[in-house]
């Protein structure tokens, strides 16, 4: 075959091999769009038996205490409990897991980085994913839902975060989420 027949051939050949690769694929229908909005509370502690919250790195020479639990560059570890109610002991919701990394020279703020899986209800199994900043010391702020699985799959939305109680001596934090999540039935 000259090569000008094998130039005329090649792009047939490839669109054929495209139209076959691409009727194998499955057909993923998104479904109708909807609203979702959340209220639970993050109940976060660093002391104790069963902290929530450790810290796993550190800025060389860097002390980290109750006056200075976020200093540059700290990173925490998160596994904590999501609850219906302010109080620790209300019906438990889901868990939170994911980092906090301090990233404020100025001002205490962690770059937040979590999955807030539902573990019961009608969203057990689902879960919604954070990635922003969090100013931790404003009463008031809020942080963006990035993503999600099952349920809250390619969600996306935001949290309004109200810091409910924070005690620096038992370094216990309960935080109160409003969360509004835009995702596909």
């Amino acid at each position: 075959m000259n090569n000008k027949r094998m130039n005329d051939v090649i792009p047939l050949l490839l669109l054929f091999v495209l139209a076959i690769i691409s009727q194998g694929h499955a057909h993923y229908s998104l479904g109708k769009e909807k609203i979702t909005h959340l209220h639970f509370f993050y109940q976060e502690n660093l002391n104790g038996d069963h902290p929530t919250a450790v810290l796993v790195a550190k800025p060389k020479d860097t002390i980290v205490n109750a006056s200075n639990l976020a200093p540059f560059g700290a990173v925490y570890v998160l596994d904590t409990p999501l609850t219906e109610g302010q109080d620790p002991n209300s019906k438990v919701l889901g868990q939170v897991q994911g980092l906090s990394v301090s990233a404020g020279q100025d001002k205490t703020l962690l770059v937040f980085m979590a999955d807030f899986e539902f573990t019961s209800g009608e969203f057990n199994g689902s879960s919604i994913s954070v990635l922003s900043r969090n100013p931790i010391l404003e009463t008031d702020r809020e942080v963006a839902i990035v993503g999600g699985r099952g349920k809250f799959r390619m969600a996306r939305g935001f949290a309004d975060l109200h810091t409910n109680y924070m005690n620096a001596t038992s370094n216990v934090v309960i935080v109160e989420y409003n969360v509004t999540v835009l995702h596909y039935e």
